[in-house]
């Protein structure tokens, strides 16, 4: 599996010509690595309803025919911006598809989309192409990070929020990374914008030198391989 980081906390995974892509953030993100007509994903899944995660949602789905999964509050809402394969589980939820699944589970945050709907966001478990992959989306550092872990795992990757003041801070992520146990960690939502810049090589040395995993840090544009 190769796991590309467009920027943000937007992430394209793909095995062969199966892409599936989180968080699709890319008009208006200043640290975008592709346009978002440059991708055309089998899947797309959201995390929340903030405009820095459902982000080009709409227009890829609508143009690549994609299947698209959120909370069933966003998904309501993308079914009627003309959205035809929504996917619309709760917290707990599982939904499977021929690639792999993803299962909704907690993050602490909060969430309304840019037309207003209030939903709660939630954190990704994406099992694809033999691999265990958990984008926590924007959260805090919150206790059932370890049953999140212990449950769904060995998780192979974490795709983690580090940069802070919106989402827990990269000093935060380090005990985060130690109650989920993931095998690599890759940090995200850091240095798009102003309040959100951080030291993510310091977040990686903190992490590494405590034992707790391999830390991979990704510029917009690069790839890595689990």
């Amino acid at each position: 599996m190769d796991i590309h980081y467009l920027g943000h906390s937007a992430f394209e995974l793909s095995e062969g010509s199966v892409s599936v892509l989180i968080d699709p953030f890319l008009t208006g993100n200043p640290k975008a690595a592709v346009a978002a007509e440059d991708l055309s994903p089998q899947a797309i899944l959201v995390t929340h309803g903030h405009v820095d995660h459902v982000g080009d949602t709409v227009s890829i789905a609508t143009r690549a025919g994609s299947d698209v999964l959120a909370i069933v509050e966003i998904a309501n809402e993308l079914k009627e911006d003309g959205v035809e394969r929504v996917h619309d589980p709760n917290l707990g939820g599982t939904i499977s598809f021929e690639w792999g699944s993803v299962k909704l589970v907690p993050a602490w945050h909060t969430s309304t989309t840019p037309k207003g709907t209030v939903n709660t966001p939630a954190g990704l478990i994406v099992r694809f192409a033999g691999k265990t992959v958990y984008h926590l989306g924007d959260t805090a550092l919150f206790s059932d990070l370890r049953l999140i872990g212990e449950t769904e795992g060995p998780i192979d990757v974490a795709l983690m929020c580090i940069g802070g003041h919106y989402t827990m801070d990269r000093h935060d992520a380090v005990a985060a990374a130690r109650l989920i146990g993931a095998r690599q960690v890759i940090p995200c939502h850091y240095n798009t914008f102003p309040p959100i810049e951080t030291n993510a090589q310091a977040f990686r040395s903190d992490v590494e030198s405590a034992g707790i995993a391999e830390v991979v840090v990704l510029a917009p544009g690069e790839r890595h391989s689990p």
